[in-house]
């Protein structure tokens, strides 16, 4: 035991040599934006709380004002109890699997405790050793450890490369049973879209499967926050269409919708499904209470797009960021020391950010990570940019 903890003690002091040590910060939500943490309030720009309903004191007092002895275990109890496939599978399920899968036009959806478990589980069951996963280089880490439990064989293009994708596409269709194709429509790192009509047809024209993670553009774009695949008018050509509840929605969990023949085989293969414990019924009631609010909130989503694009001139003025269109900001810094002190600094005039290292990010592509809300003012919006710049060069 001892050498063991000698070695780990070790590899905590080169993650502290590099720059890259991490630690858990304390810190209470304080409502319009706003967290605590040792009794100073700062702007929360690292949260993904996008519409500012999970601080919206109003929405959480109306959600509870119907709690009552007689409904308390039936929509407000604390826990489940057991899998679903066990005792867990309580009525609030079948609500919002119905009402999501009437949203986005599928026969089926299915929920998961979180947006990770989804990833780790959809491929593992539905990939087998004679299919293909073709996958962006810069997918979320929940959907490469997912990959990592498949027996497929695996091949990741580089970042939004369409040539590549159809190149692939076009050697591996006659040697492989089931091509599958992975991507995030927003990028959690990089705040890009991808071209998710053009996946469509590279599917379609390659009788492929397209995998699509939306979990942050659900809520934030397109008619009814369905997604960067409504935005671009191909939602129903989505094979397995993954969102989350745990960022716009301010909830927990994850959903994915698609077909009944791939519900049935999910829900008899998927470990992460399977073997744990159901989300408490609190949780898939305030779900259930956010689902009309939210398909409701067109001119909220104007706002926020609005509002990231003020954000992204501001920074690109400044000569910060490159081009993008969603309310994931990145302001690349580059070395991981550099990004941690550009942020250390920030905190202390006030904004909760972030600095994002590897292995997050690639080496030299340390960044500050901006998560554009609702509740992020214009004004914020205007003067950070200089802040940041004139942060970053002082350091």
């Amino acid at each position: 035991m001892q050498a063991f903890e000698h070695r780990l003690q070790q590899e905590q002091q080169q993650r502290q040599d590099q720059g890259l040590e991490r630690c858990l910060s304390t810190v209470q939500a304080a409502g319009q934006g706003k967290i605590v943490s040792n009794r100073h309030a700062f702007l929360n720009l690292a949260g993904n709380d996008y519409l500012g309903l999970g601080g919206n004191q109003e929405l959480v007092a109306e959600f509870y004002k119907n709690l009552a002895p007689e409904n308390c275990f039936e929509l407000y109890g604390p826990g489940s109890g057991a899998s679903r496939l066990m005792t867990g599978n309580h009525t609030g399920y079948q609500t919002l699997e119905t009402k999501l899968a009437a949203l986005y036009g599928t026969e089926k959806a299915l929920i998961f405790n979180s947006g990770y478990h989804a990833n780790i589980g959809l491929l593992p069951a539905l990939a087998g050793k004679d299919d293909l996963i073709i996958a962006d280089k810069l997918c979320h880490a929940s959907l490469i450890d997912g990959m990592r439990l498949c027996r497929a064989k695996i091949i990741r293009y580089p970042h939004l490369d369409y040539d590549c994708i159809e190149g692939l596409l076009g050697k591996y269709r006659e040697s492989r049973k089931t091509i599958f194709i992975v991507s995030e429509s927003i990028f959690s790192m990089d705040g890009d879209c991808a071209d998710v009509a053009l996946l469509t047809r590279l599917k379609e024209q390659y009788n492929a499967v397209l995998y699509l993670d939306e979990a942050h553009a659900v809520g934030v774009r397109g008619k009814q926050g369905l997604g960067l695949a409504e935005e671009q008018g191909v939602m129903e050509q989505v094979d397995l269409l993954v969102g989350t509840f745990g960022k716009a929605w301010a909830g927990q969990g994850a959903f994915v919708a698609c077909n009944k023949t791939i519900y049935d085989h999910l829900i008899n293969t998927v470990r992460s499904l399977i073997f744990t414990t159901a989300l408490p019924m609190v949780n898939v009631h305030w779900l259930n209470f956010l689902l009309p609010k939210i398909a409701a909130m067109a001119e909220q989503r104007k706002t926020l797009l609005h509002n990231a694009r003020l954000l992204r001139k501001g920074l690109l003025e400044q000569g910060l960021v490159s081009e993008g269109d969603s309310q994931i900001v990145p302001v690349l810094i580059g070395e991981a020391h550099r990004a941690a002190a550009v942020a250390e600094q920030l905190r202390k005039q006030g904004y909760w950010i972030n600095a994002i290292r590897p292995p997050t990010v690639p080496q030299g592509s340390s960044r500050l990570r901006l998560s554009v809300t609702l509740d992020c003012t214009p004004e914020d919006l205007t003067r950070l940019p200089q802040i940041i710049a004139e942060t970053a060069a002082a350091l």
